[in-house]
């Protein structure tokens, strides 16, 4: 793993003939991603990011927080 101002290079992983990939041992350990998480997967014309879903969720809590139903 390599990182430079807060950016990580973690590697190279593969896509499997059912298009699955192994998120690397170092990854599922510094952000806590566990058997079972839900990640999201952004997107665009450069790449895809992932991100797991509860963290996403926060974010919407937050900008929602000022609105009532």
């Amino acid at each position: 793993m390599q990182e430079k101002d807060g950016k990580y290079i973690f590697g190279v992983v593969k896509v499997g003939d059912k298009g699955q990939i192994v998120i690397p041992k170092d990854v599922r350990n510094m952000y806590g991603i566990k058997p079972g998480d839900s990640l999201m997967l952004l997107g665009d014309e450069k790449g895809i990011a992932m991100l797991k879903t509860e963290i996403f969720q926060n974010i919407i809590d937050q900008a929602m927080g000022g609105l009532t139903k």
